[in-house]
């Protein structure tokens, strides 16, 4: 199994060491590294663009067959190693273990799921998985899952446009109460910028505020974690609502309805 491992928490990150650890146990992995070289949450599917991006060999020692810090986002390394530093395809990418949940709308912001998804987007299977604490170090259990998980993802394949999203309970492995396949839940922050003066007397603003989980299915992401389960999303990319596309084909999208100039002579408008 030739696998690649990032994470946006950084190379050093406890998360990636605990997955690092639990692949080199395995006898049949091949397995690079690729990660950043900081801290690089909530960076979301955001690439580097306007300047360059340094990579960094690095020994994090074990039996990773090659190991590299990159200074951008965890978007930047998946799209580096799979076009620049491996020297084989791998068969599955897994991102994290990441610290803190990733739930609901998480997704669109999350380094965490966008290494993943830039993987889907490269043809490549992957995972997103995520430790539901921000103050546990204990990356054991999920680590499990992550490894476990990536075996049956090359084993049995995902469809080509979907991602697992996993969230593991921050919990001894017999309180866990099992694994429940979920989806994404109602899951929103109540988001506050306090304002701030610098010691130059220029005023900054910083962004805090508390996550709320609207969702009371237990078989939402979020619910699953209230029940102590492991929560195993399938993530797909295509934001297209077709119920909604069906439905706009009866709308006025003819050039004049949309306040523009009537179509030349001979052209027919059309609104599909």
């Amino acid at each position: 199994m030739v696998v690649l491992l990032t994470n946006d928490d950084g190379i050093r990150a406890d998360g990636l060491a605990a997955v690092r650890r639990e692949l080199e146990r395995q006898g049949d992995v091949r397995l690079y590294v690729v990660a950043p070289d900081r801290e690089r949450s909530a960076s979301g599917h955001s690439i580097t663009l306007l300047h360059p991006l340094h990579v960094e060999e690095v020994d994090l020692g074990g039996a990773a067959r090659r190991a590299w810090s990159v200074s951008g986002t965890p978007v930047d390394c998946v799209k580096l190693a799979i076009h620049a530093l491996l020297d084989e395809r791998p068969q599955v990418v897994i991102s994290g273990v990441n610290r803190g949940a990733n739930l609901g709308t998480d997704v669109f912001y999350s380094g965490t799921v966008s290494g993943a998804l830039e993987a889907l987007l490269l043809g490549v299977p992957s995972l997103a998985v995520s430790l539901a604490s921000l103050e546990s170090g204990e990356y054991g259990v999920a680590a499990r899952v992550a490894v476990a998980l990536a075996r049956l993802v090359v084993e049995r394949g995902l469809p080509p446009r979907t991602l697992l999203n996993v969230n593991v309970p921050s919990l001894e492995p017999a309180d866990i109460a099992g694994v429940r396949v979920t989806r994404l839940g109602v899951h929103k922050y109540h988001d506050v910028f306090e304002q701030r003066t610098d010691p130059r007397g220029r005023v900054y603003f910083w962004l805090k505020g508390e996550s709320t989980d609207l969702d009371d299915d237990p078989y939402s992401d979020g619910g699953a974690l209230r029940d102590n389960m492991i929560s195993i999303t399938p993530v797909q990319i295509d934001l297209t609502d077709y119920r909604l596309l069906e439905e706009l084909k009866t709308w006025p999208l003819d050039p004049g309805g949309l306040g523009l100039e009537a179509a030349a002579p001979g052209q027919a408008a059309t609104s599909d």
